[in-house]
């Protein structure tokens, strides 16, 4: 009987000891990426410059001086752009493409549906009525309401969505670099099953492709409210990568986060392990350059981790571009000189 015991333990603490935790399978993936150097080397990655409703900054900036830099990336509103429905101003988009065009440089357009402030509403006004049941819906986190979404799964809602893009294609089409569509995570909407909405971000990465047959159009896709990788997988954000792919729109997200589980375990996954024709994007946001995703507090000293982050995401997601955000006192302290001199 003690045999057995005995035994039985050393089998169980045997089986323990070859259990891999499959929420750490990337875990120490950015560890084979720690000893690059800059100036990082050219990588064939197409980099752009994130600035995101700060447009204005990128008159006189320093990367338009550099031939490493593609060009611009630079969020618009729904609601600037279309101040009153069927109504567009594109005026800015075209200020901001002529004036990178003159410097030898692309624009690549994000548009903006949903906002992370709660008193700040990026959907059209005119589509605030109840025609459109009223247009947007807040998002909460943990109970808290922390931003609005256009109804991105209502039909009408859609419906003025794909007539926007389709106007925007017929002025931009060809010109810019890429469009992309914001992030999928929005947190929990009231009344909104996940299979509702995974379906209405597939119909607007339609309607973008339709409207940009030549630009690279590319959607951000992280999260998805009802599921949580791995240990929860509905398939529905893979079923996004998936359609992207059949399609021919770009996937990719924001927060290149190499050491958080979350960021890991879904869109980084994600682009690792899938086989991909259409261009994969990853944005290096507010916080990215310090290892935290949107903070903006400042760190005087810290490790420079530009030259890892670029290696990790061209060897280990296979990007075609990557999207630096203006964040200082980082861009102009670990950036630049890291792209000053490509070898």
């Amino acid at each position: 009987m003690l045999y057995f015991i005995v035994i039985t333990i050393f089998s169980t603490s045997n089986l323990y000891s070859q259990y891999e935790n499959p929420a750490k399978k990337y875990a120490n993936a950015y560890k084979k990426y720690e000893n690059a150097t800059c100036p990082v080397k050219d990588n064939g990655i197409q980099n752009f410059v994130y600035f995101s409703r700060d447009r204005e900054l990128i008159k006189d900036h320093p990367f338009l001086k550099m031939p490493q830099f593609k060009g611009a990336q630079i969020m618009y509103s729904w609601r600037q752009l279309e101040p009153e429905k069927g109504k567009y101003d594109f005026s800015e988009v075209k200020e901001d493409y002529e004036y990178l065009r003159s410097k030898g440089k692309k624009l690549f357009i994000q548009l903006q549906d949903a906002t992370f402030d709660p008193n700040y509403n990026a959907t059209p006004k005119y589509l605030l009525t109840d025609e459109y049941d009223g247009g947007a819906a807040e998002f909460f986190e943990e109970g808290k309401a922390v931003g609005w979404v256009a109804k991105r799964w209502n039909p009408k809602v859609q419906e003025r969505y794909a007539a926007f893009l389709e106007a925007l294609g017929k002025e931009f089409d060809g010109k810019i670099e890429g469009i992309n569509l914001q992030e999928t995570a929005i947190g929990t909407v009231k009344n909104l099953t996940p299979e509702v909405y995974v379906k209405s971000i597939k119909a607007n990465m339609l309607s973008m492709k339709k409207a940009f047959p030549k630009s690279t159009t590319m959607q951000y896709a992280n999260f998805i409210s009802g599921e949580w990788l791995p240990w929860e997988d509905k398939g529905y954000l893979r079923s996004i990568y998936k359609y992207g792919q059949e399609i021919g729109v770009g996937l990719g997200g924001p927060d290149l986060m190499v050491q958080k589980k979350a960021q890991l375990n879904h869109a980084l996954k994600l682009m690792h392990e899938g086989k991909f024709t259409v261009p994969l994007g990853i944005a290096v946001q507010d916080g990215n350059y310090i290892g935290e995703t949107g903070n903006t507090k400042i760190v005087q000293k810290n490790k420079n981790i530009v030259p890892m982050l670029s290696a990790f995401a061209k060897d280990f997601l296979k990007v075609k571009y990557m999207f630096w955000v203006n964040q200082e006192p980082y861009f102009i302290r670990d950036v630049v000189p890291c792209f000053s001199s490509i070898k």
